[in-house]
């Protein structure tokens, strides 16, 4: 019977043994006991320099789940590939990943493709600059992060007085003193 089980590897060897893995599956043949190897990746919209990006991170660093029948064999394969330290295990035997443990991985890898969350190097107190939109070129401090939705709250000064504006966090940047 196929379960998922979580293997934990060397830090930043992740895919470099999910490759290693599948390639071995394939040339003994094996795919009917072990069907799918999975590390959980989400994409991640970072700020730097003033200039967003996206990109790959790992869910889980250091682990890579596995689609298997456990059998000796199957289990000292997914262990001599390099990179993998072991399985993760209670009382010296691999333990099944819980259902709904898996089920919400697999349900937020496969829902990335739709949703992104954006990782900010701001926080409140920051002094910022607006870059961008109808309060360009104002110096403000941040006085909440609204991460889900991408936004900040800024309190700049209009007229001489602390006024709080919501900007985009793409509309600003830190600012250089």
């Amino acid at each position: 019977m196929l379960k998922w089980y979580a293997v934990h590897t060397l830090s930043g060897h992740e895919l470099k043994a999910k490759r290693m893995l599948e390639d071995e599956i394939e040339k003994r043949g094996l795919q009917e006991k072990i069907a799918r190897v999975l590390v959980p990746m989400e994409t991640v919209t970072e700020i730097r320099r003033g200039k967003k990006r996206n990109v790959e991170k790992k869910l889980f660093p250091s682990y890579m789940f596995v689609l298997m029948e456990l059998t000796p064999e199957t289990r000292r394969i997914v262990k001599d590939v390099p990179g993998v330290t072991n399985f993760v295990m209670t009382g010296g035997n691999p333990v099944p990943v819980n259902d709904e443990e898996i089920e919400r991985v697999l349900g937020k890898v496969e829902g990335v493709k739709t949703e992104r969350r954006i990782e900010t190097p701001f926080k409140k107190g920051d002094i910022i600059k607006v870059i961008d939109g109808p309060f360009k070129e104002f110096v403000g401090t941040v006085d909440e992060l609204f991460k889900e939705r991408g936004k900040v709250r800024v309190m700049v000064s209009i007229f001489g007085r602390l006024t709080p504006v919501e900007v985009d966090i793409f509309q600003i940047q830190e600012e250089k003193t």
